[in-house]
């Protein structure tokens, strides 16, 4: 019989070949099989570490990473991923340390000098920044006469006026399959019109499904514009009879986060009560700057895009309730077992416009659910994790079937827990070009039935996701 040495060795080769499948939840559970029966491996933990980033899991890849510095204070491997996790959660400071210590470790590591470099020139911004930084910034629409700008005559595309219409979606559908663009003048009219539009919503917008009205659910789409055609495709393009809910990270990672901003923009705009956007955790400055809808609005368009987006995000919605029997976030639960509806309801977005480090908002749009009872930290270094009892506890005291939520990769594309009361929908298939999971998305009917569909991702142009990241750094999750 092999001894336990030999046996974590198996587990360990067993996670190297799910790694290499990109199937990062198994590739996990092989790794905690084989630390479970030796812990004095370094390697495992460094090895579950990346597995964990791949996962977005960055809290637990730095608590891994961190235990196998532990067994060895030279490992570089070890200092190398928790330093690109600490930059994932944007504690830039941190990850300086760890690069640092990966140098001195090794002075010839030339993919570790280049990203501590790329880490000091971030910590350099934020402290400008933060020195420069005033309380009340002008709007990026103060001074932008949008009549007196002229669209050129060689313009292909159909001509936008005062009202959204859908001949023009059609044809910006289209023009973005083609890899063209719309005209700046046009973004700048969608933009400001849909923030006025959702400026003007509830922070939980409260609706109900009309008897001849299909209402489907998204998570996910993070820029892959090709993926959400072939959602499209499949269920239907948005109608009068055919709503849209769209809960958050529409933008960010996938290289065509603008095209998917801009085309949910025009729904809304043409059908404000038949196009329902919920912010994500993306739909936010920090995250825009690193993980690349910063930098595409600007290769595409330009800086004040960028702004006037940014602007559009802090006014979204941060929930939607659905027939007062499921409640729609994009992450999930509190911290603190009074929240009730009331509390969210009463949460000024207007007035807090970034989520920050702590309190409701952060938590709607970072919380994750957990498998254990109780609350513990979260995996992802930000905020918290929540049990099915949390979950129970929140629908019984609010009246809920269940919360509706996404933020996490799925591999079936969704995932029922806590008892059918916590229901993840991600809607990014081939995450990344890099995780083997399917996309999804949920159907629901004037019965308020659940009807969850899968599909699969599609080719798309040869331009890899994070192309306009702010730095390499990303590249390496």
């Amino acid at each position: 019989m092999a001894s336990a040495v030999e046996q974590a060795t198996a587990f360990k080769n067993d996670g190297n070949k799910a790694f290499a499948a990109h199937d990062w939840p198994k590739a996990i559970e092989l790794y905690t099989k084989a630390i479970e029966l030796n812990d004095k491996e370094p390697t495992y933990y460094t090895n579950r570490a990346q597995a964990h980033i791949k996962s977005e899991a960055f809290g637990y890849a730095i608590a891994d990473a961190t235990k196998a510095i532990e067994l060895n204070p030279k490992l570089i491997k070890a200092y190398f991923r928790r330093a690109v996790s600490y930059a994932a959660i944007l504690k830039p400071k941190d990850a300086v340390k760890d690069f640092k210590k990966c140098v001195e470790l090794d002075p010839a590591n030339k993919d570790a000098k280049l990203k501590l470099a790329e880490c000091q020139k971030i910590v350099r911004q934020l402290n400008f920044y933060a020195a420069i930084e005033v309380g009340d910034e002008p709007s990026a629409a103060e001074g932008l006469d949008i009549d007196s700008i002229v669209v050129e005559p060689d313009y292909d595309g159909v001509e936008l006026k005062d009202q959204m219409t859908q001949e023009f979606i059609d044809d910006m559908i289209e023009r973005f399959k083609n890899g063209k663009k719309i005209h700046k003048k046009y973004v700048y009219q969608i933009v400001i019109a849909v923030k006025n539009i959702v400026y003007e919503e509830a922070t939980m917008v409260e609706m109900k499904i009309p008897d001849d009205v299909k209402l489907t659910v998204c998570g996910d789409t993070h820029g892959q514009y090709f993926d959400l055609m072939e959602l499209f495709r499949l269920n239907g393009r948005p109608s009068e009879k055919h709503w849209y809910l769209f809960n958050g990270d529409f933008v960010d990672r996938g290289s065509w986060s603008s095209e998917i901003a801009l085309l949910l923009y025009a729904y809304k705009w043409l059908r404000p009560h038949g196009m329902y956007l919920n912010r994500g955790n993306h739909e936010t400055d920090d995250m825009n700057k690193v993980y690349g809808f910063q930098g595409e609005c600007k290769a595409k368009y330009n800086e004040r895009v960028f702004k006037l987006f940014s602007e559009s995000f802090s006014a979204l919605p941060l929930a939607t309730l659905i027939g007062s029997k499921y409640l729609v976030l994009h992450g999930g639960l509190f911290s603190d077992d009074s929240v009730t509806l009331d509390d969210i309801r009463k949460v000024d977005r207007h007035a807090q416009r970034q989520p920050g480090q702590s309190g409701l908002m952060m938590e709607m749009l970072w919380t994750d659910p957990q498998k254990a009872p109780g609350r513990s930290p979260n995996k992802r270094g930000v905020g918290i994790q929540f049990g099915p009892d949390v979950t129970k506890k929140f629908c019984e005291k609010n009246g809920l079937d269940a919360i509706i939520r996404s933020h996490e990769v799925r591999m079936d594309g969704y995932e029922e827990e806590h008892d059918g009361k916590c229901i993840t929908v991600f809607s990014a298939p081939k995450y990344c070009d890099q995780t083997e999971n399917r996309g999804a998305y949920i159907n629901i009917g004037p019965d308020y039935k659940l009807s969850f569909n899968q599909f699969d991702a599609v080719p798309h142009p040869p331009i890899k996701p994070m192309a306009y990241a702010n730095n390499s750094l990303m590249s390496m999750m």
